[in-house]
């Protein structure tokens, strides 16, 4: 198990690192895959900008 530079990774070994890619991946290819409704952009930005304004300093 190799260490990694907090510097360099958020990750503390290597395999820590892959396991992550590994899973991000496999997630990735699942939505991809996936054949639920996709949210129009519009309505992701307007749910995003909701978001923000419930934390913007008055």
């Amino acid at each position: 198990m190799s260490e990694l530079n907090p510097i360099e990774s958020e990750f503390a070994t290597s395999e820590d690192a892959a396991a992550y890619d590994a899973w991000f991946r496999a997630k990735v290819e699942r939505a991809m895959t996936s054949d639920a409704p996709s949210i129009p952009h519009a309505e992701v930005m307007a749910m995003a900008q909701d978001i923000l304004d419930k934390y913007k300093p008055r």
